[in-house]
Parts: C-alpha cells; sequence; structure tokens
C-alpha cells in the first residue's frame, strides 16, 4: 500500500523523534529495547522509563577512552546505570563541557556479556540525528504492543543497518541563475535527499565542458567561517578564493554540502569549540565528544557530479581523504589544486592540527 512508511520515511520520523526526547523502539533477533538520546530526556521520561526495565547507557570508545571506561564492545561501550544515578549524572557522562571541573565521573561499570546490536544502531541514530552519541538503552518485552499502545516508532535491526550504510538517493529540485561576485555566469542548483535529510547545493559557474575534467571544490558548510568570517579556520577564505578561481578560468562547480563541523552539525561544532578554549585541539575535542575525526560523507559530492553530467574533475582540495573518496566513487581526479588561504593568528592551531593528524598537504 502506497500509503505505508518506507524504512527511508521512518528514519527520518525517528531521527526527529530522539531530537525531541521521544524514545523509539529497535528490535532484533535477540530481543528489543527502547532508546532515546541523552541530550534530550528529561526527568519525567527517566523516571518512566527506568519503571520499565533496567537502562544501559551506551557511548562511543571515544568518549569512554576520555572517561576511562573499558569498551568491551569495541567501538562503543555499555554502561551500566547506578540505582542513583539521574539526568545529570547521565549528561555528565555524555558531555564532556564539565570534565576538567569535574573529572571524576565514576567508577563506569562496563557490561561486556551479552550482544551490543542495539546499542551500536542507537548511538548510530543519535549521530544521524546531529545528537551527542550517548543514548539510553532499555531492554523491554512484546515491543510490538509497547509500540502500538504509547505511539512509538517501531525499526528493525535487520532495515536499518542497510539504510543508515547507504548514500541517499539524491534528486535536483531546482536551479536557477544568480549573479555572484566572482561570475555573473553563476547558477545554483539545489539537490534534496530521500531520506529527508539536509538540502545540498552545486554553484556551477560559466558552461563546464562536460567532456573535459570540471575545476571543482567539494566544501563544507560553515555558518561561522562563510558567512559570520570566523577567524578560528579558513574556511570562509577557501569558499571565496574558490569561486574566485573559478570565475577567472570561466567555468567551474563548487559544491556546497551541508555537512556543518566535519558532519557533527552546528551544536556539536560550538561544544568543540568549547573544549578548545579549555585547550584541546580539533580532532581531541570531537574525541572527547564522542565522535571520530572527521564524520562527512563525501559520496555526495560525486553523487551530485555524476548528476550534473561530470566523470573527471580537477579538484580544489589540500585533503587527500577527498581525492581518494572521489576515485572510490568512480570520478577519476585528474589534478589536485590546492587551495593555501586564510591563514591567521588565531587559525595557526587549527591548520597544524589538519597537516599533523588529519593529513593535510598544508
Amino acid at each position: 500500500m502506497s500509503l505505508t512508511l518506507t524504512i527511508s520515511e521512518r528514519l527520518a520520523r525517528v531521527r526527529g523523534d530522539l531530537r525531541m526526547g521521544v524514545p523509539v523502539v529497535l528490535s532484533d533477533t535477540d530481543g528489543a529495547a527502547l532508546i532515546v538520546a541523552v541530550e534530550a530526556l528529561d526527568s519525567d521520561r527517566l523516571q518512566d522509563l527506568r519503571a520499565l526495565g533496567s537502562p544501559v547507557l551506551a557511548i562511543t570508545a571515544r568518549r569512554a577512552e576520555t572517561l576511562k571506561a573499558r569498551a568491551y564492545d569495541g567501538d562503543l561501550a555499555r554502561i551500566a546505570l547506578p540505582a542513583d544515578a539521574g539526568l545529570d549524572w547521565l549528561r555528565a557522562v555524555a558531555d564532556p563541557a564539565d570534565d576538567l571541573r569535574l573529572p571524576m565521573k565514576g567508577p563506569l561499570q562496563s557490561l561486556r556479556d551479552g550482544p551490543a546490536n542495539l546499542h551500536r544502531a542507537a548511538l548510530a541514530l543519535a549521530k544521524s540525528a546531529h545528537l551527542l552519541p550517548a543514548a539510553l538503552v532499555v531492554p523491554v518485552k512484546d515491543a510490538l504492543r509497547l509500540a502500538s499502545t504509547s505511539s512509538l516508532t517501531l525499526l528493525t535491526l535487520e532495515e536499518i543497518t542497510p539504510a543508515l550504510a547507504a548514500l541517499s538517493p539524491l534528486a535536483e529540485v531546482v536551479s536557477a541563475r544568480v549573479p555572484l561576485v566572482a561570475s555573473e555566469a553563476g547558477r545554483v542548483h539545489i539537490f534534496r535527499p530521500d531520506d529527508g535529510g539536509d538540502e545540498h547545493y552545486a554553484i556551477e559557474i560559466g558552461r563546464p565542458d562536460r567532456s573535459k575534467p570540471v575545476l571543482a571544490r567539494l566544501h563544507s558548510a560553515c555558518f561561522t567561517g562563510d558567512v559570520l568570517g570566523s577567524l578560528k579556520c579558513d574556511c570562509g577564505p577557501q569558499l571565496r578564493a574558490a569561486l574566485q578561481q573559478m570565475g577567472e578560468e570561466g567555468a567551474g562547480v563548487l559544491l556546497y554540502l551541508n555537512q556543518e563541523g566535519r558532519g557533527i552539525g552546528l551544536a556539536n561544532k560550538m561544544r568543540a569549540y568549547s573544549l578548545q578554549d579549555q585547550g584541546f585541539d580539533t580532532v581531541e575535542a570531537n574525541h572527547r565528544l564522542g565522535f571520530e575525526d572527521d564524520e562527512r560523507d563525501f559520496r555526495i559530492g560525486a553523487e551530485i557530479l555524476r548528476k550534473m553530467g561530470f566523470s573527471a574533475v580537477r579538484l580544489m582540495t589540500n585533503n587527500p581523504r577527498k581525492l581518494a573518496m572521489m576515485e572510490g566513487c568512480g570520478l577519476h581526479v585528474t589534478e589536485r589544486v590546492p587551495l593555501k588561504v586564510g591563514h591567521t593568528a588565531q587559525n595557526e592551531g587549527y591548520l597544524a592540527t589538519k597537516a599533523s593528524k588529519s593529513g593535510h598537504l598544508l
């Protein structure tokens, strides 16, 4: 029946539920559990969840390392909830904001028996909703009844695992001419993913020949740098320099991908900035939050370029990972075009970390 929700539509609903603190039901062959994102949880709901079973806190191995907790499951740790643990305790474990002021969060008891598949999926869903990767997981019986009586969204691990790993299909919604400072021959294309996620934009300069390598840049959205002119990064100058060079050459494509903060979202990026003020570098801040160095998906850029008719690029980047990703997605990179602009006294450490820990060619 066409009114039945697809897995993409239900995942979009789940992301909204998690951001509002609404539990969702996850099930697999080993059982079922209620999951809720710690960041959005309130005290009343925590009390209700305790009444249903024994909650377990799932955090990533990156966050567990900071807290000196055992990650017996490899990429995550399942933390037993102490009997007297309240919302403040949960948030203190999930959010590193007060780690230096209150470093002792434990002792934390990590579970090592039983499966961790539902906990792993809970963390993936929290990340996809741009929330802190910390989730409360409460095993429950009769998941179908609970989902029905409480109007909760029910997902199975079998259906969401491939859906979360796959790139959602993208469709061009519209394009229109936009005269730019860099070039009056500008056209903006809007691409929308099927899963209800963020739209992405392609700024086409001139009329690039589809039979030749196009001068292209994959630029990740940076509200602070691109819009506010932040001196903490080089994003704004890179954006303007890339468009200027495309304008001078008369042709090019700049992809503006909505993957703020290396894919962790603006709120988490601000959390990372706050940690940097405490003395941590970019990578260390991401790890303390529970994220990897870089959570972006550059397959999106490759897919947009293909849909626009390009098969080869001259890629404007200092990031070798982008080159490898483009090639891995079937786009031939004929040349790497360096983009070394925007160095300031305020971003000297940021750029040094990009070079030493992320391999950027600066």
